[in-house]
């Protein structure tokens, strides 16, 4: 029994100590600043934060999300992807003036918070305490404020994904604490700083997706402690420094997708190299590929797709066993056979190269081998030019395996052999083309539709006439001499460059009479000649309120040809959706929503214009939110008209242009097959610029074709036509609409979600476009109980009977694939499509002269 008893007061005795053990914890976390805690529920205030991660009459301590207390004092506040009340959400700011009064605050965390307005330059001279500071995703203006640089216990700073503008400034180098440093996804400007080469307790340096210039500085390979390097898309210059080899613990460099040039530093791979990834793609280097990269063990991923490098590849045997890294060298000049190096790789990119002979059996797995000279590989290069690339480098080319030393007898008989190859060949081509030619004179004489009905000639015009023959350059505006435009322009100097296009340079010019004009400046040497004819022969042909107008033209010089066009005071919708208030102030001012919707109804215009009111079609292929242009009330005139091609035999080609466009990859096609795009495509990008005027982000036409998708992957389910409150996730945090303007918002994302439909023959015409757009509260106030079974059945109906049974079911789509954020069940079983069917983003209509939007 004494035992017994000694068993239990001794377990009491530990309950009571586990207990005490509990609580003390509890009261050492309860706020005992009477300054700190009227902060808090400032900030609570300011910010619009609910009860439900705030509440109140409750210890912040203890009680509210995100708060970390120490010795009865604030040092972390976490409130990332944190919801506003309903009245937070009408005007959010970045109003965090409490802030001041956290005295040991050591963390502050808004990502995914909405904080519209740029950085208080007090945050640098009062948060002196602050170690991590995140402010992603926040829709964050303005500049960095220099004071930041004062923060001198500052180890993590994130200031990703926002819209900060200006330079990155240098203060930024007394950071000596900072481990890591990301400014991504911005519209900075300007160089790197080298001083940034002195942070050497810098881990991750991510400066990626901006629009800095210049070269990398050497200053970087002084950051010893460096692991992770993006400085991917922007517009850096230049070689790779050699300095750059000191980085010794680097394990990622992402440069792709700038403008670096030269050889790649050999010293920069060599052993011991930790390096896993390397991204060099889209760049212009040249050379040969240094040897040593192939030896790196570690190697995962190795893009260096679409450059200049002209190499063979290493025969290593070493690494037969290695099947896990990926590989991209696409867009280059590899040459030769395909060795036992690549065994090493599990998923490769070998395509549009000069690899020969037969294909080893490791590499025919995930491997893409098209426009190389293989043999028994389809879409490869031609025999002549495999025949020229060797032939340039003194080397023997053999379709059949590598080369071998030849006789001189045996090498006449080989030439003897591809020159009647090569002649067989063009004249089988000529045959054919005669006949098709032949065909296709009988089919155009008359045509004849289903029901019997003759509709007349069908034109299958697609080049532009020669200049002399066809184009009345007396229509064409203004013949102007090179002399005017050089006064205009100052010479064509930098400061009136308005931008490089790429159908020309386009600068801003003041004529004699104070006229202010844009002239374009088109480069024969690196433009084709057939780009600023087929402009001029638009021009002549067709006109239109909707299309910026063209004043004149020089063409006097031999090689270069000026097209002289209106000037828009309010440049492109770009530039015009986001712009400084004042000069004095670092705030933008956001287009309200009413000019919103007339530019789209305007752009729709122009569009509808050119699809069905012209004879054959037009097809834009350029639309996106820089080619759309404003005059001083902003209204829209249609620009950046050289890629206009025509639509022929409602969307079909003839067989001509089939014939003699050179075969796409698979990955170049995606779901603008040329016989049911044209036209259509033009709806998908339309469909783009409509989203980008909801949600603010028209910029994503810039981005690559994975960025789109992602994007549209993250915005479109949060347009359904059964729930107006979703689009207000998705909406510009900048745009201040009631609840009638919200309706026309939700109406214009609907219409854009339909524009981005899989399908071309599902996606919407633009003269249907256009009246929905026009009248955009009956596309949201029409009975959805009937409309998806009623508007299906006739094209002959009113528009909205027209456009509801081409977008109905894409909008239908993303409503039933899509569960509501709020754990809202689906409204329907009838539509359970999956949504991803409409986020694929279709190719530009094949033209002789292609380009992919970028």
């Amino acid at each position: 029994m004494v035992d017994q008893r000694n068993i239990g007061v001794a377990l009491v005795l530990f309950y009571l100590l586990l207990l005490s053990l509990l609580f003390k914890p509890t009261v050492e976390q309860r706020l005992s600043s009477s300054i700190e805690f009227t902060a808090l529920f400032e900030l609570r205030s300011s910010l619009g934060l609910t009860s439900r991660d705030w509440p109140r009459k409750v210890d912040p301590c203890s009680s509210w999300n995100g708060i970390r207390c120490e010795n009865g004092s604030v040092f972390g506040i976490n409130i990332s992807g944190f919801r506003r009340t309903t009245v937070g959400r009408q005007n959010p700011r970045f109003a965090v003036n409490s802030l001041v009064n956290f005295t040991r605050l050591v963390s502050f965390n808004a990502s995914k918070f909405l904080l519209p307005g740029s950085i208080p330059d007090w945050f640098g001279r009062r948060l002196l305490t602050l170690q991590v500071l995140d402010l992603r995703s926040c829709n964050i203006t303005g500049v960095i404020p220099s004071s930041i640089g004062n923060l001198s216990n500052l180890s993590i700073l994130y200031l990703s994904d926002n819209r900060l503008t200006g330079a990155i400034p240098s203060s930024l180098s007394r950071l000596l604490s900072l481990s890591v440093l990301d400014l991504s996804k911005n519209l900075l400007t300007g160089s790197i700083p080298p001083g940034i080469g002195a942070l050497s307790r810098l881990q991750i340096l991510n400066l990626s997706s901006n629009s800095l210039k210049f070269s990398i500085p050497a200053q970087l390979g002084d950051l010893d402690s460096l692991v992770d390097l993006d400085l991917s898309n922007n517009s850096l210059s230049g070689l790779i420094p050699e300095d750059l080899s000191g980085l010794r613990n680097l394990q990622r460099m992402v440069l792709g997708n700038n403008g670096l040039t030269g050889l790649l530093p050999v010293n920069l791979f060599r052993s011991p190299s930790l390096l896993q990834v390397i991204v060099l793609r889209n760049n212009s280097f040249t050379g040969e590929l240094p040897e040593v990269i192939w030896s790196i063990s570690g190697l995962n991923l190795l893009d260096i797709s679409h450059n200049n490098f002209t190499t063979e590849l290493p025969n290593f045997a070493s690494y037969d066993n290695a099947t896990a890294a990926v590989l991209d060298i696409s867009g280059n000049k590899f040459y030769g056979s395909l060795t036992t190096v690549l065994r090493r790789f599990s998923s490769m990119n070998l395509s549009e190269n000069y690899f020969e002979g037969s294909v080893p059996d490791f590499v025919l797995g995930n491997t893409s081998l098209g426009t190389n000279c293989l043999q028994n590989v389809s879409n490869q290069r031609t025999l002549t030019d495999c025949v020229s690339f060797y032939g340039e480098r003194g080397l023997s080319f053999d379709n059949f395996g590598p080369p071998a030393p030849e006789s001189g007898k045996s090498n006449s008989n080989r030439n003897r052999i591809i020159l009647a190859a090569v002649l067989g060949g063009a004249g089988f081509i000529m045959l054919l083309t005669l006949f098709l030619l032949l065909v296709l004179r009988v089919r155009t004489r008359r045509r004849v539709s289903h029901r019997g009905i003759d509709v007349g000639p069908v034109c299958a015009e697609t080049t532009p006439p020669s200049p002399g023959l066809a184009i009345n350059f007396s229509s064409l505006g203004d013949l102007f001499t090179y002399q005017q435009l050089l006064q205009a322009t100052g010479d064509f100097t930098e400061a009136n460059l308005i931008k490089h296009g790429h159908s020309g340079d386009l600068f801003k010019g003041i004529l004699e009479s104070g006229l202010p004009v844009v002239i374009k400046r088109v480069d024969l040497q690196s433009i084709k000649k057939e780009v600023y004819l087929s402009e001029l022969d638009f021009f002549n042909r067709f006109t239109h309120t909707r299309l910026v107008p063209l004043l004149g033209h020089c063409l006097e010089k031999e090689n270069e040809k000026f097209l002289v066009y209106k000037y828009m005071p309010n440049g492109d919708l770009l530039s015009s959706l986001y712009r400084k208030i004042n000069s004095e102030t670092d705030g933008l001012q956001s287009l309200d929503w009413i000019t919103r919707l007339k530019i789209a109804i305007g752009a729709a215009e122009g569009l509808s214009y050119l699809h069905h009111e012209c004879t054959p079609p037009i097809v834009h292929r350029d639309v996106r939110a820089s080619s759309i242009l404003l005059d001083d009330k902003f209204e829209v005139r249609l620009g950046s008209l050289s890629e206009v091609c025509l639509q022929e035999d409602d969307g079909r080609q003839n067989g001509i242009t089939r014939l003699l466009q050179l075969p796409r990859s698979s990955s170049e096609q995606g779901s603008s097959d040329s016989s049911t795009a044209l036209c259509a495509y033009d709806v998908f990008c339309f469909g783009t610029v409509l989203l980008g005027l909801v949600t603010g982000k028209l910029d994503m036409n810039a981005s690559s074709e994975t960025e789109m998708k992602e994007w549209l992957e993250q915005t479109l389910p949060y347009i359904s036509i059964y729930d107006k409150e979703l689009v207000t996730k998705i909406l510009d945090p900048s745009l201040l609409v009631d609840e009638d303007l919200l309706e026309e918002v939700w109406a214009m994302a609907i219409v854009a979600g339909s524009c981005l439909n899989l399908k071309p023959s599902r996606r919407p015409l633009m003269r249907y476009i256009l009246k929905a757009l026009e009248n955009p509260l009956r596309v949201v106030r029409e009975d959805h109980s009937s409309s998806a079974r009623l508007r299906t059945t006739s094209s002959r109906g009113s528009w909205n009977t027209a456009l509801f049974g081409s977008w109905r079911r894409s909008s239908s789509d993303i409503a039933a694939s899509t569960t509501r954020a709020e754990g809202g069940a689906d409204h329907t079983s009838s539509h359970k499509h999956h949504s991803k069917e409409i986020f694929i983003f279709p190719e530009p209509p094949p033209q002789e002269t292609e380009r992919l939007p970028s």
